[in-house]
């Protein structure tokens, strides 16, 4: 009975998962699998080690514009921010009130002058956008930076990293917009020394002097701009040393006018000595004030271009580094220090990259604590070391 029994509990099984017979290979397959599944070393399976985790990355959802959120943000604006928007609104009055008298009395020195005053304001809109935006809140896309670090240890048996979680305010938005500036003055500057070379091949005699209550009055608006930001016009021919990026910004913003104000003072001492007869007046005075004008905003360019270009550290000297370097290729359990890379990622910022190979069995933390300790010391606070075993 029971020999007859089987066939039919073995069909009404093969029945139900749709199997044909007991030769069938998929059934063995099956079997085959579940049985090397089971006899395997567990995939999840506890053990004596851990994993530190970092801290996760803080979200930031993108809500869309505001319009309360602006208008208290104005409000509770720096001082230099509001200054900038007042002078802002000054220069595009006066702009649109030069650009519609050129083109209604068709004299072409208004409106050329009406459309560079709108590119400057352009320049300036820039310049507040960026004291703006670095008041935002890090989010997503912008993660590097300075505005606030954490420092985690991650481990295993080749290497350990310190991973630096920086987020970023977009402090170097104002890096770039004092780059723009200083951009646009050298520009400027070329661009009054092909004035001046134009002036001096042509008949001085047919030189029109309309251009003189333009210059008057764009002269006075640039000198409040210069009063409003008078405590960062500082005048170095060399290098000039910034604390921060938003007082380079605010230096960029201080030339552009500066700049803006020689150049009408420049047209308006032309005027006068054509008036009294000097010869080559105008040539004379705009060449002074293009060199003027270069020589000022020169170091503004060469700082900002550096920090751009990611150099090395202006205020950490190339031989401290390479002391560090070298004491640290010193210590018993280092094999070489394969890359070293500092650079400046704002005014003040110093930031650094550094892969160390070590001896095996070495303690990389030991090692780790020294380097940065080194470094710490010469200003670079933002330091990410990895130790490789060789």
């Amino acid at each position: 009975m029971a020999m007859a029994d089987t066939p039919t509990a073995k069909a009404a099984w093969n029945a139900n998962y749709g199997v044909v017979g007991s030769g069938d290979r998929r059934l063995a397959f099956s079997r085959q699998l579940s049985s090397n599944f089971a006899a395997s070393t567990p995939r999840l399976a506890r053990s004596d080690s851990s994993i530190s985790m970092p801290m996760p990355m803080p979200t930031y959802q993108y809500q869309g514009p505001n319009p309360s959120k602006k208008l208290l943000r104005l409000a509770t604006a720096s001082r230099p921010m509001r200054r900038l928007a007042l002078l802002l609104a000054l220069n595009v009055a006066y702009s649109a009130t030069e650009l519609a008298i050129g083109l209604f009395t068709g004299r072409v020195g208004l409106v050329s002058d009406a459309f560079h005053l709108t590119f400057g304001c352009g320049l300036l809109t820039f310049s507040l956008f960026a004291m703006a935006a670095s008041r935002t809140k890090p989010d997503d896309l912008y993660t590097y930076g300075f505005s606030s670090s954490s420092i985690h240890l991650c481990t295993d048996s080749h290497s350990l990293t310190v991973i630096c979680l920086l987020y970023f305010r977009y402090k170097r938005l104002e890096v770039l917009a004092a780059f723009t500036n200083a951009l646009f003055l050298l520009f400027l500057s070329f661009s009054l020394a092909v004035e001046a070379l134009h002036a001096f091949m042509q008949d001085e005699s047919e030189h029109k002097h309309y251009l003189i209550i333009s210059a008057v009055t764009n002269l006075l608006v640039n000198l409040l701009g210069v009063w409003f930001f008078r405590s960062y016009a500082r005048v170095n021919i060399g290098m000039p040393v910034y604390r921060n990026a938003e007082d380079m910004n605010y230096h960029s913003v201080c030339l552009h006018v500066l700049a803006d104000s020689i150049r009408s003072a420049g047209l308006i001492l032309a005027s006068w000595f054509l008036s009294l007869g000097i010869e080559n007046a105008e040539v004379l005075c705009l060449g002074i004030v293009s060199v003027a004008v270069f020589m000022l905003v020169l170091p503004l360019f060469k700082a900002t271009g550096n920090i751009l270009l990611q150099i090395a550290p202006g205020n950490v000297p190339p031989s401290a580094l390479t002391k560090c370097s070298r004491q640290i290729t010193a210590c018993e359990d280092v094999s070489e220090i394969r890359q070293g890379r500092f650079w400046e990622l704002v005014p003040g910022q110093a930031v650094g990259s550094l892969s160390i190979r070590v001896k095996s069995g070495a303690d990389d933390q030991a090692i780790l604590e020294y380097a940065h300790g080194l470094y710490q010391d010469l200003g670079i606070q933002d330091l990410t070391v990895q130790t490789d075993e060789s």
